[in-house]
């Protein structure tokens, strides 16, 4: 057990948003908590702004849109993003997401990836 297992608030996503810059895109939120288990970021593409298509080959992705609008295009597709909306991106898939025009916010969370870490070689 972490040594501090006592939830803890750790956003308030109005108030990132009303402090980041009206420009700020990219993650605006990173979980960083020692020990845990999951990522989870708050990301701002701005207006007509997006992320290419791509594989995550190991993660499941929670996809949760907070504000704005826009469009997850997937190889079987394309959905409408609005406020609200919860998207399960399931390992393995390809996914692209276009900003609508007045930009997208959204949260994404996974299972945290393990860090590198050099172990001794097994028994021979």
């Amino acid at each position: 057990m972490p040594q501090d297992a006592t939830p803890t608030v750790v956003a308030r996503v109005t108030e990132l948003l009303r402090e980041a810059a009206p420009d700020q895109g990219g993650a605006l939120f990173a979980l960083a908590e020692a020990d845990r288990q999951l990522d989870a970021n708050v990301v701002r593409l701005a207006p007509g702004a997006g992320v290419a298509r791509h594989v995550e080959p190991d993660l499941d992705v929670l996809l949760f849109v907070v504000d704005g609008e826009g469009r997850l295009t997937a190889d079987t597709g394309g959905q409408t993003l609005a406020p609200g909306t919860v998207a399960w991106l399931p390992r393995g898939s390809g996914r692209a997401l276009a900003a609508g025009p007045a930009g997208l916010v959204y949260l994404t969370v996974h299972r945290r990836r393990p860090g590198m870490a050099i172990r001794p070689s097994p028994p021979s």
